[in-house]
């Protein structure tokens, strides 16, 4: 079976970092880092799912967009606050844990033959 590569390496590269957050948590006193690395690390299996899914479903695809998405607005505001000392942008936690629950939702979508889009 073909697989999304893209989907597949982001799941390796989202696990990688969730290991260094909770090695950074381990050995700093950054707040967030704590927060962060297990969010990472419940996402990567997920992308490794979806690089199998999102070939041969659109709902997936589209689900797997909007959790990266989602991902990058959450844990980089979470990261901007304890590198940067200031937030990303006012309302990207909420925006990103927001587009984190809908990208769930639209993976869940995937148990529907009707949202497949594809057929």
């Amino acid at each position: 079976m073909e697989i999304n590569r893209v989907f597949a390496g982001l799941g390796g590269l989202i696990g990688a970092a969730g290991i260094a957050a909770y090695a950074g948590a381990a050995h700093s006193a950054s707040p967030h880092l704590g927060t962060i690395a297990p969010i990472l690390l419940i996402h990567a299996p997920a992308f490794l799912a979806l690089s199998l899914l999102a070939k041969i479903n659109r709902a997936a695809y589209l689900g797997g967009l909007t959790l990266l998405l989602g991902l990058m607005l959450f844990i980089g505001d979470l990261a901007s606050r304890d590198i940067g000392g200031d937030r990303l942008f006012p309302g990207a936690a909420p925006i990103g844990g927001t587009l984190l629950i809908a990208g769930w939702l639209l993976i869940a979508a995937t148990a529907f033959r009707a949202l497949d889009f594809r057929k």
